[in-house]
């Protein structure tokens, strides 16, 4: 039997592993790789390939790189491919019906949640701070659709109190590659027959914005210490306390260059928060119950936050206690 010609679209790192998955298969002929453009970086806005890009190259795989997958240039180019099969994970763009149409056996996508359940964007995330018990991963087959496209496979697997975006989207990463590589045989030779996704139970994972990192004390500490999971590493949890200065024997900038330019007041502190545990304290929302030597306990809606770990804007991540040794913080402080 000939072998499969299929055409690869992505873009994200999550899509590299299914990437060098389907290389290693023997059936499989690779046509292309389509990837977004390079993107400006950096602080010098060097133009930088994407993930995809670098890994396609170090493969010697053919780059297909269109402004937008709309273009008819673009898809006059995959037509005169005559792909068997479209593969996408992570590419970034909607794919118009037309290039949907145009192999044989249509587009397959792997999207990184149990659909239809967290559709969109940041399903990873938002299945975190949701406080999902597990989490998995689907392979679909195409429509236009928002992810709504008729199910081929799906695999789950936990979430543990452990993860946090970066190791979930790392397992669910290698989870979906190699389902995807089991599917794509059964699903050509007709032993899989897409199902359509149930009618109800479909939710938004929208696209995660620096704000959604900001932490919001009245929320149950339970809750916060899931979005801060979902949160890490980008864009971070974070809090500000008001008015907050360094001890002398520690401090980087004098007071002159963080007070105010009108009043002479301190700015407020911008605090990365990167490790807490739920303690079952109570206290007002926001206020610094405790601040010893067993980590920085801050009120919340519901119980109490342990702050373990956390780092001063443009200063190193620091253990509560290091932290403490040089920033001036008490019980009755209040993070805003």
């Amino acid at each position: 039997m000939a072998p499969l010609r299929i055409i690869f679209m992505g873009t994200a790192e999550l899509s590299c592993a299914s990437l060098e998955k389907l290389v290693g298969d023997k059936s499989l002929s690779f046509l292309a790789v389509v990837t977004q453009p390079d993107k400006p970086k950096g602080r010098d806005l060097r133009l930088a390939p994407s993930p995809v890009k670098s890994l396609a190259e170090k493969l010697n795989l053919p780059v297909l790189q269109p402004l937008k997958a709309r273009d008819e240039q673009f898809i006059s180019e995959l037509r005169e491919l005559k792909p068997d099969l479209l593969v996408v994970v992570a590419y970034g763009q909607i794919l118009p019906q037309t290039i949907l149409d145009l192999p044989r056996f249509g587009c397959l996508n792997v999207h990184t949640s149990l659909l239809p359940k967290y559709r969109g964007a940041a399903p990873i995330q938002w299945a975190i701070a949701d406080g999902e018990p597990e989490t998995g991963v689907t392979i679909m087959k195409m429509d236009a659709g928002l992810d709504t496209g008729p199910i081929l496979s799906m695999r789950r697997t936990p979430i543990l109190p452990a993860d946090d975006a970066q190791t979930l989207h790392d397992r669910l990463a290698q989870l979906g590659a190699e389902l995807l590589v089991e599917t794509i045989p059964d699903y050509v030779a007709r032993k899989i027959q897409p199902q359509p996704q149930p009618a109800t139970g479909s939710t938004y994972a929208a696209k995660i914005k620096k704000e959604d990192g900001k932490v919001d004390w009245h929320l149950p500490a339970v809750q916060i210490w899931n979005r801060l999971r979902a949160f890490t590493p980008w864009p971070g949890a974070f809090t500000f306390l008001p008015g907050a200065g360094l001890r002398p024997d520690t401090e980087e900038k004098s007071l002159a260059e963080r007070a105010g330019p009108e009043t002479g007041a301190l700015k407020p502190q911008l605090l990365k928060i990167w490790k807490v545990e739920v303690v079952e304290k109570s206290g007002a929302a926001g206020t610094v119950l405790a601040a010893d030597k067993t980590g920085l306990v801050v009120g919340c809606g519901k119980n109490a936050l342990r702050i373990l770990e956390l780092q001063r804007e443009g200063g190193r991540r620091l253990a509560a206690a290091q932290f403490l040794a040089g920033f001036s913080l008490k019980a009755g402080d209040h993070f805003s």
